[in-house]
């Protein structure tokens, strides 16, 4: 279980990393627009991100990304 976790904290890690060296203007503005939003569009958003996060890691699932 423990691995699966660090696994996916790295490819998060590694998608944060590789928006911050290739488009680190385009990184100022998202946190430009975040800013504009009220805290209850803010966290909305992150619902949003979370539902759509588990229905990734769920979807891979079902396609047999997690077999042994």
């Amino acid at each position: 279980m423990m691995s699966w976790a660090l696994l996916a904290l790295g490819l998060v890690l590694v998608v944060e990393g590789l928006l911050w060296a290739l488009a680190p203007h385009l990184v100022e503005e998202l946190l430009a627009a975040l800013r504009a939003l009220t805290p209850e569009e803010r966290r909305l958003a992150g619902l949003a991100a979370l539902a759509l996060g588990l229905a990734l890691v769920w979807g891979a699932r079902m396609a047999g990304a997690f077999s042994p």
